[in-house]
């Protein structure tokens, strides 16, 4: 799964950045999801769209996108996970579970509240925030669906050996 997350760029750029990567996708088997913006997401046809807390409710994004298209959450805490998951969510990122620079505000979770959530939740965990090369292989003993990482990638001195370390610890 590719997802496009731009916090800074304007959203100009970011339906740019989207169509570029939408036509580098045909043929392969990657699932792509635009953070935040539903509009962008519809407009590129992308598979689906990743909201946080603050973006556009998940069921106007429903309506705007179908039921056809993937929807994610960001969620903090199990109230939220519950909640998205009721509404219809198709699955959540749940965290920080670390600290991490890309969410800085947020108090991390920690492994044993993500364990707790994740035997509460039906619907696909991502985990999410401050995963890394020492802390990966915790973090998938707990049975989440997957990770994402950013900073650990995009901070690497040479992200494609970085991208595939990390896909070698995931599948191995």
């Amino acid at each position: 799964m590719i997802q496009l997350r731009d916090k800074s760029s304007s959203k100009k750029d970011i339906l740019q950045t989207a169509l570029e990567l939408k036509q580098g996708l045909p043929g392969t088997k990657s699932i792509f999801i635009v953070n935040d913006h539903v509009d962008i997401a519809r407009l590129v046809d992308a598979d689906g769209v990743h909201l946080g807390q603050s973006d556009l409710p998940l069921s106007a994004a429903r309506k705007l996108l179908g039921k056809d298209k993937i929807i994610g959450v960001s969620c903090l805490s199990l109230k939220q996970a519950l909640e998205a998951q009721k509404q219809g969510a198709d699955y959540l990122g749940v965290g920080p579970v670390f600290s991490t620079d890309t969410k800085p505000e947020s108090a991390a979770l920690g492994l044993g509240k993500l364990k707790a959530l994740k035997n509460k939740i039906k619907i696909p965990i991502f985990a999410i925030g401050g995963i890394n090369e020492t802390n990966i292989l915790e973090v998938l003993s707990l049975g989440v669906h997957g990770i994402a990482i950013s900073s650990a990638i995009c901070r690497a001195p040479d992200k494609v050996t970085a991208t595939r370390r990390f896909f070698n610890i995931v599948n191995s």
